[in-house]
């Protein structure tokens, strides 16, 4: 390759880990695996080695990825969280390891030995304490500058909030998930057909760099503290005695730290972690090899972006191939059709493999993945098993491709990919695969508001078989949910009272109930002012329904699908028969104040929820919108305004708080 041509390549790759590092660092939404990102980097240092005019402090190979996130306070540490070189063949670690060797004997260092660790598969953090007492904690962030996320490290229940000495001290650690812990979080995402954290490090992140405290508090993360930055009014000779320091004050230590005395030893904790990483309960991406005399770690330094006195080595991704037998799909709560890989079972990382979701067509599409296959598995992050290849040169001509279905699997209901989605949906409204999804929607505040129906009382109605599909909350009897409490009496009476009072709600309830694709409170209330009947709005024609403000085509054949369904007109009929209220309430009052008016509501209100101040807003004839534009009549804004705020001053629309919208409806 010529000075021009690397030159080029250098941009690319200096363009390509600009992005893949924001993407992981920055938003933990990593796009590629941590290997294929190691070796783009690992391809830019070799170039930039090979042409050193061409090398520059602005590469990602000179410098710390990450950013301070925006609403996170910045944190100056005064010593700087470097990360480290990585290197992905065991030659280039005996050479390390000889090199310092060398220059141990050179400075006539009488302690040349390592301590071999885990690198453990997280995001490193910084714990601050005074007198004993966490202060503060902090992300690397760039290294120099982090973010401060104390209160969130503090949701963290192995993370010591006092110490067991009156001591000032800064110590590194890596803040994780535990390979078990992220195998069940995200099974849970997965029935609540919510995203798939990519790998555990990016859900770590994601956890401790919320804004939102309580999702820290919900998510189960832990930390392991591996080194002590700085600390007052004690010295140690070695790396070693300052880990067994660090226990005697009551931190969770990296449980692998492994002494070792020359190469041999070296290469053997290596390769020993690399045996074991399976049977470890968090997830690592290679092993740290560190220089255990401190005074000598001072004689080495460091560059601008790592410590020369430490180096990491990274395992490659273990990956086996094996027969794809069959191709299945299931069906979530939500109605999402997700094709599963059945694979003759074999062993990836410690685990035995036997399936694996395919995502969605386009997935299998890009793949070329075919039934019958000979398929290349490797298991993401350690945790998720994934196909990463086809054996194209294994194929005989038997292999059988693979389409979506288009009806459900369960059910039998047209099952639709709507355009600009990826996702193949069951629309059927009584599939017993989303009745637990779609119960819990039917009896919410925003829908028929029956309360005391939440989810766990629903549960146990479908495990119990009191109930096996919506219209059946309308034939429940007290004595049926008399046993779901103890002293269930005033429970029972309660619940069969809001059951029998949401027969009488308005009719936008009912519609925003039933759950139609892209229909929310607000296109349920135009279509009941519309409509005025049930009935009326299920025998309604696309082109109507299609001019009707806030529909638009794709929500309206959306409905004409819904109601053009068996399923659908047997569950009104059902509601029918049980007396559910199908029409629209006559108006009560004449007061129209807010005639031809428009509001947006932004912002945190005090004393309404967005949604009852809409419905006071469309009881006075104006209009609710969610979008700011300058036929905006007025924004009414409550705490944390956002970018509606902004851009209600930028037109010059009249902005109005809590306070001023009270008076106005008096």
């Amino acid at each position: 390759m010529n000075k021009g041509q690397a030159e080029k390549r250098i941009q690319e790759l200096r363009k390509q880990t600009e992005y893949y590092a924001n993407k992981y660092y920055d938003e933990d939404k990593p796009e590629i695996s941590d290997y294929e990102y190691d070796m783009l980097i690992f391809e830019l240092r070799n170039l930039e080695k090979e042409f050193p005019e061409l090398a520059s402090t602005e590469s990602l190979t000179q410098r710390v990825g990450g950013r301070v996130k925006e609403g996170l306070k910045k944190v100056e540490h005064k010593i700087p969280l470097l990360s480290l070189q990585d290197i992905f063949n065991l030659e280039e670690i005996k050479e390390y390891v000889e090199k310092i060797q060398a220059q141990a004997k050179n400075k006539k260092i009488e302690n040349s030995s390592f301590v071999v660790e885990t690198k453990i598969d997280g995001l490193t953090a910084a714990l601050e304490y005074k007198d004993g007492v966490l202060v503060r904690g902090a992300t690397r962030g760039n290294g120099t500058i982090g973010e401060d996320v104390t209160e969130n490290l503090k949701t963290i229940k192995n993370i010591p909030k006092k110490l067991k000495e009156k001591i000032d001290i800064i110590v590194r650690g890596e803040v994780f998930i535990s390979k078990a812990d992220f195998e069940k979080m995200n099974q849970e995402r997965e029935a609540n057909e919510e995203p798939l954290f990519a790998n555990a490090r990016n859900a770590a992140a994601g956890s401790l760099r919320h804004l939102d405290i309580d999702v820290a508090k919900s998510r189960p993360l832990d930390m392991y503290v591996y080194n002590v930055q700085e600390i007052e009014g004690k010295e140690f000779n070695s790396h070693y005695e300052e880990l067994k320091y660090l226990e005697e004050l009551g931190f969770n230590v990296n449980p692998v730290k492994i002494h070792c005395q020359n190469i041999d030893e070296v290469i053997e904790a290596i390769e020993e972690i690399g045996r074991k990483r399976d049977e470890l309960t968090f997830g690592i991406d290679g092993a740290v090899i560190k220089v255990d005399d401190l005074n000598f770690r001072e004689i080495l330094g460091t560059t601008a972006k790592s410590p020369r006195w430490q180096i990491a080595y990274k395992y490659p991704p273990e990956q086996k191939a094996t027969k794809l037998i069959d191709i299945v799909c299931n069906v979530g709560r939500t109605g999402v059709i997700t094709p599963l890989a059945i694979l003759n079972p074999i062993q990836v990382a410690g685990s035995t493999i036997s399936k694996t979701t395919l995502h969605n067509q386009d997935f299998i599409k890009e793949k070329e993945i075919m039934i019958g296959d000979t398929v290349i598995i490797q298991k993401a992050g350690d945790v998720i098993p994934e196909i990463v290849k086809v054996d194209k040169e294994k194929r005989t001509g038997e292999e059988i491709p693979f389409e979506m279905p288009t009806v459900c699997p369960i059910c039998g209901a047209p099952a639709v990919r709507e355009e600009g989605e990826a996702a193949v949906r069951c629309t059927g409204i009584e599939c017993s695969a989303k009745l637990y999804r779609n119960l819990v929607h039917f009896v919410s505040r925003e829908a028929m508001n029956i309360e005391r129906m939440g989810g766990n009382i629903i549960e146990q109605l479908l495990n119990r078989n009191l109930i096996n599909n919506i219209a059946d909350i309308y034939t429940l009897k007290y004595e049926d949910v008399l046993a779901l409490k103890k002293n269930g009496k005033k429970f029972a009476e309660n619940l069969i009272n809001a059951i029998e009072s949401s027969k009488n709600n308005e009719l936008h309830r009912l519609i925003t109930a039933l759950g139609i694709r892209h229909i929310g409170t607000k296109a349920s209330k135009t279509l009941a002012r519309k409509y005025k009947t049930l009935d009326k709005l299920a025998e309604t024609n696309f082109e109507e329904l299609s001019n009707i403000d806030d529909i638009g085509p794709i929500v309206a054949n959306s409905i004409i699908e819904f109601f053009n369904q068996e399923q659908t007109k047997d569950l009104i009929k059902r509601l029918k028969q049980y007396g559910v209220n199908m029409e629209e309430h006559k108006e009560k009052g004449t007061d129209n104040r807010f005639k031809g008016l428009t509001f947006v509501i932004t912002g945190t209100l005090d004393n309404f929820s967005r949604n009852e101040a809409s419905d006071i807003i469309e009881k006075f004839g104006g209009k609710a919108s969610s979008t700011v534009s300058s036929k905006t009549s007025y924004l009414l804004a409550g705490e944390n305004g956002g970018s509606k705020l902004t851009k209600a001053q930028t037109l010059g629309v009249k902005i109005i708080d809590e306070q001023e919208f009270m008076k106005m409806i008096k």
